[in-house]
């Protein structure tokens, strides 16, 4: 890049103004990844803790479902999970961290009560209610799971993008500019160097001629004296 660029003082001040705005920018992607890589460690441990309750209310779901099995037999619990008029709603938002917008989850008839379950209180037992309510628990579990998670692989992209940014910025576009300041400065201090020599040469051939000129007046004088 250095050689391609003409050594010029207004080549020069460009160079310098794109090595200014580049450190600038270099400094503000920084305290950007860091700033990210602060946020996503919180959503980590929270993804992390929301990872095992789900799990907890997974083993919890399947306890109650294989007790209401044994208990209750498959042909009543199928019946009881059919009777389901009212099914869960999702819906989706967005929220803005750092500049990178991940999503809200919420949602709403997820838990029900009793009636809302639509099967009949006389023909089911409490070891249906339990799997029923253990499962909308569960499922409560997975919507907030998949919130965090879909966050942090979000916030995990933005961080991987802004280091690439800053390492080209750090080790590609910073090396060029510079470089190439270097070699243009280096440029016109060598035509500096020889715009003062030339003047020299050209100074010291005025003094040689205007000397000739002196001792050829100085003999003419001479001349016309003698004469």
């Amino acid at each position: 890049m250095a050689k391609d660029v003409k050594p010029t003082r207004k080549n020069l001040m460009q160079i310098e103004d794109r090595i200014e705005l580049s450190e600038r920018g270099h400094d503000t992607l920084e305290k950007k990844r860091d700033g990210l890589i602060m946020e996503f460690m919180e959503i980590l441990d929270q993804a992390q803790d929301v990872r095992s309750e789900m799990e907890a209310d997974y083993h919890q779901a399947q306890r109650a479902i294989d007790m209401a099995r044994a208990m209750e037999g498959d042909v009543a619990v199928r019946g009881a999970a059919s009777a389901l008029k009212e099914h869960p709603e999702i819906t989706t938002q967005s929220k803005n961290i750092m500049g990178v917008v991940v999503p809200q989850i919420e949602s709403t008839k997820v838990q029900k009560n009793l009636e809302e379950r639509g099967y009949g209180v006389l023909g089911t037992s409490a070891r249906i209610d339990e799997a029923a309510e253990a499962y909308e628990e569960l499922l409560e579990s997975v919507i907030l799971a998949a919130e965090v998670e879909t966050a942090m692989k979000k916030m995990l992209e933005e961080i991987e993008t802004t280091k690439r940014r800053v390492n080209a910025l750090e080790f590609k576009l910073l090396p060029e500019l510079r470089e190439a300041q270097e070699y243009i400065e280096q440029k016109l201090e060598e035509q500096e160097r020889e715009e003062i020599f030339r003047l020299k040469k050209i100074k010291a051939k005025k003094e040689e001629e205007a000397k000739a000129e002196r001792a050829e007046r100085e003999e003419a004088e001479a001349a016309e004296i003698t004469a």
